[in-house]
């Protein structure tokens, strides 16, 4: 039966934010300002834990909660000294007197002290009580607890002290206004080498190491706590639902590294610009690393603002998947010829962002040189409707005008778009065209958050694209072995970008200013690609990038059908291209496949057309499979069963496509 009712044991503890492993990436203080983080025996070096019985209470283990010889021997000497010579507080005494907030230099106190703390003996086990010390604990100012102190203090976590930390620790809370190392560095150093005299006397630590540990320096000044990928632990934690740690999909030491990385680059960049990076997993959506900011206490350049969130205008970089769909439409080829000259479409006239044009190049040269004619051309024969279509397919809401429909103009950065959307485009060209949901919490795969994954690109287009990439150029001649990559400028120069993969990583970087105000000179492949280039020799060695599918159509220029050597503007009114009226894009259709285990072939499959201008050139899975002259359907025996993408051209460059499942 208690001696006496218990308070509250457990009082709020900082809410966490941990990474993968666990590392804390960023505490907050419990609601008045207190940094108090858990911490159980198991969590701080065993060293502590032999001073502080060694100093405070031998026989931690032996009394109920009030040890009678200490505390005869105390009042002994106050009597024969006329002042208090050493306390008789147990362990148990002085957690007991933390909760409870009793004053004990009087008689009631006291008592209440002794009743509460042999209450604590009858209810907790002794580890359970130690582990209340652990955290109760006062070092002085806002700081309770050990794990706090040895943040603040020694800007570390104490699973790992030395001999000079932990007798520091064990002092401290003795007086710990008095003695707090950041205001009174002199006093905590004496109170310090008295437990380290007091611990070697008593046989818990060798004279030596006591010796040596009296030499050390003792910290004068307070570590800031932890604050890695502040934007983001912000966000999460604050969530109604937030648990109180919160684990995240980050990598710790990643994290450092590349705000070390986004520091650094932001002041090379000028006043008041910022830089932003994000690094994602795109084999299982993980993100494990997000800068929202040079210095999130900026102010100047605004970095309490988290730039992987923020809507702005993406420039050229999603032309990679404007070429991708006209790839998987069989309207071009990597090797076909395509015109950058000036051009009108429809009234909307795009320049080149040099103010050159290079005539008649590849269309592999047109996408590595970032020329925006050729984008334009290919974007008015794949449409805006379907750029758009398959961005919301990868789980991207580009923000659009609500004042007219979109047009050509989205392929040059006419809408908004964040640096998230952005990895999120690129790790599913990565991936062979397969989208993939970006997640920062840990254990929730892209697969595991119940969200549908389309299909961005067809395998063949996604690799086409990444191939091309690959060899895009690099700034100052950089390497970027296993790297493709894509820079971008939008108008004004408010935002630099550069979004590239290897085989296991996408990253993208955003530079410029946090209010959107232009920078003279600030480009994409000058500012925002060598800070790439450069996260990604700061996560390790580059991983190959995927191979490439089978059945490419891998040619010259020359070799090519004769629709798809020359990329021609086809888009006339009145002039309908082909449509495949059967089978219905997304079919299932058994031909019998399934059924002949390797031995034969089934049916063929009919397919069927209407509309466009003969002659017709048909491909299946991205091969030329026939031309028919004025005939409007096509026979042809699969392989086997599976996915087959079905495109047909025209005479004049028009195209259409399905994707079947045959079986």
């Amino acid at each position: 039966m208690h001696l006496t009712p218990l308070p509250d044991l457990y009082p709020p503890t900082s809410q966490l934010v941990v990474d993968r492993n666990g590392t804390l990436l960023r505490p907050f203080p419990v609601a008045d300002g207190i940094w108090r983080l858990d911490a159980v025996k198991g969590d701080v070096d065993p060293l502590f834990t032999r001073l502080l019985l060694a100093y405070e209470d031998k026989r931690f283990f032996a009394h109920h909660g009030v040890d009678m010889a200490a505390m005869g021997r105390a009042f002994w000497q106050m009597l024969r000294h006329g002042r208090i010579v050493s306390g008789g507080s147990t362990l148990t005494m002085q957690v007991a007197r933390l909760l409870g907030g009793d004053d004990t230099r009087n008689l009631a106190g006291k008592a209440h002290q002794i009743l509460l703390a042999r209450a604590l003996e009858t209810r907790l086990s002794k580890d359970e009580i130690l582990d209340l010390y652990l955290l109760l604990a006062p070092y002085g100012g806002n700081i309770e607890g050990v794990r706090a102190a040895s943040l603040a203090y020694f800007g570390k976590e104490p699973r790992r002290l030395t001999a000079a930390e932990a007798a520091l620790l064990v002092a401290i809370p003795q007086s710990p206004e008095a003695r707090r190392p950041d205001r009174f560095p002199k006093r905590a150093k004496e109170a310090r080498d008295r437990v380290l005299a007091r611990a070697a006397k008593a046989g818990a630590l060798r004279p030596e190491i006591a010796r040596q540990a009296r030499t050390e320096a003792s910290p004068d000044t307070r570590h800031p706590f932890p604050m890695l990928a502040a934007h983001l632990a912000n966000r999460l934690a604050h969530r109604a639902d937030a648990p109180p740690v919160v684990a995240l999909s980050i990598d710790a030491d990643a994290q450092a590294r590349l705000e070390a990385l986004a520091h650094k680059a932001a002041k090379t960049l000028g006043r008041k610009t910022s830089v932003a990076i994000l690094v994602a997993d795109h084999r299982t959506g993980e993100i494990l690393a997000s800068v929202g900011s040079s210095d999130p206490l900026d102010f100047a350049r605004a970095g309490f603002i988290d730039m992987t969130e923020r809507e702005r205008s993406p420039g050229s970089t999603l032309k990679p998947l404007i070429y991708g769909l006209s790839f998987e439409l069989g309207l071009a080829h990597p090797e076909s010829l395509i015109d950058d000259r000036p051009s009108a479409f429809s009234g909307y006239t795009p320049s080149s962002f040099d103010g050159e044009y290079r005539g008649t190049v590849t269309v592999r040269r047109a996408l590595q040189l970032s020329l925006n004619v050729p984008a334009i051309t290919l974007l008015e024969e794949v449409g805006p409707a379907r750029l758009l279509a398959r961005m919301r397919r990868a789980g991207v809401r580009p923000a659009l005008s609500d004042v007219s429909p979109p047009g050509l103009a989205i392929g040059l950065g006419g809408l908004g778009v964040t640096l998230r959307d952005l990895v999120t485009l690129s790790a599913a060209i990565a991936r062979g065209g397969r989208a993939i949901s970006l997640t920062e919490e840990k254990g929730q795969t892209g697969a595991a958050t119940g969200k549908p994954l389309g299909r961005v690109l067809s395998e063949a287009a996604a690799w086409q694209v990444s191939d091309i990439l690959a060899g895009a150029p690099t700034p100052l001649g950089a390497k970027a072995d296993n790297i493709a990559f894509k820079t971008g400028t939008s108008y004004g120069y408010r935002d630099a970008w550069a979004v590239g993969f290897d085989g296991n990583h996408v990253i993208g970087v955003w530079a410029g200013r946090a209010d959107a105000t232009p920078v003279p000179g600030l480009v994409g492949i000058e500012a925002a690609a060598p800070i790439m280039l450069e996260a990604f020799a700061r996560l390790g060695p580059t991983r190959r990038l995927r191979a490439a599918p089978p059945n490419l159509l891998d040619v010259a220029t020359a070799d090519l059908p004769p629709p798809l050597r020359h990329v021609a503007r086809t888009a006339r009114p009145g002039t309908p291209g082909p449509e495949i009226a059967f089978p219905p894009d997304g079919a299932r259709i058994d031909l019998g496949l399934a059924d002949q285990h390797g031995k034969g072939h089934g049916e063929a499959l009919a397919v069927k057309l209407r509309d466009g201008a003969p002659p017709f050139t048909w491909f299946v899975n991205g091969r030329p499979v026939g031309s028919t002259a004025f005939r409007r359907e096509l026979f042809f025996e699969p392989d086997g069963p599976g996915f087959a993408d079905v495109t047909v051209l025209d005479r004049t460059g028009k195209g259409a496509s399905v994707r079947v499942f045959l079986q």
